[in-house]
């Protein structure tokens, strides 16, 4: 049985993607660059820096920095995404259920802890999660396993004891890598059909709402 549970931020917690676009467009409109979608399109559940690099031409990092950046970029995204936040479906009634069974959890997300801050408090949340690891707290971001033995070891359990619950292929490859007992993706950022051609993922969900049985994702 399966003794904690670990939730990916960004198209996890809340379905955020098409914000994190519009954020791009806005922010690289600001630099004059045209060519960023396809290029963000290989960088989700990445960390800042990597996107900042794949996105943004190299004189405009030498002239502003990547911490710079990114903080100018999230910053829209704050503001853009305030007014409608809330949490994919069935997340809190999940996350009750999980409680009540006594199973610790905690966030593992590559983004900035600004991020997490924003949604664990704007989505009501925070009281849910025994730990939070930001992108900022390791020294490698998925696809790297570091945030989630990082998240599993502030649980004091292994990851071959946790259900990660992710969306992206960056935060798959990071769970696996990790040892993750269960990998549980959610068709918020990718169709169903590209998921299910994905080797990695155990279980594929709409929303939370789609988890009936606590027993049989534990199990």
């Amino acid at each position: 049985m399966k003794k904690a549970a670990i939730f990916d931020m960004d198209g996890t917690l809340v379905a955020n993607s098409p914000v994190h676009i519009r954020a791009f467009e806005i922010f690289c409109a600001r630099y004059g660059v045209t060519d960023w979608r396809e290029k963000l399109a290989n960088g989700f559940g990445m960390g800042n820096d990597d996107i900042m690099r794949l996105v943004m031409p190299e004189e405009v990092i030498r002239e502003k920095g990547l911490a710079a950046l990114a903080d100018e970029k999230e910053a829209i995204y704050r503001e853009i995404y305030a007014p409608d936040i809330r949490p994919v479906e069935g997340l809190k009634e999940l996350l009750e259920r999980l409680r009540a069974a006594g199973i610790p959890c905690a966030v593992g997300s590559s983004g900035c802890k600004a991020n997490v801050d924003f949604v664990l408090d704007s989505c009501a949340i925070r009281p849910y999660f025994d730990a939070a690891i930001s992108g900022d707290m390791v020294s490698r971001c998925k696809p790297d396993p570091e945030i989630y033995l990082t998240a599993a070891a502030a649980l004091g359990v292994s990851p071959a004891d946790c259900v990660i619950f992710e969306d992206a292929r960056a935060g798959f490859e990071a769970a696996r890598r990790a040892g993750a007992g269960r990998i549980v993706a959610l068709t918020t950022t990718l169709p169903r059909e590209e998921l299910e051609r994905e080797p990695q993922a155990d279980r594929i969900i709409d929303s939370f709402a789609d988890i009936d049985d606590i027993g049989a994702l534990l199990a």
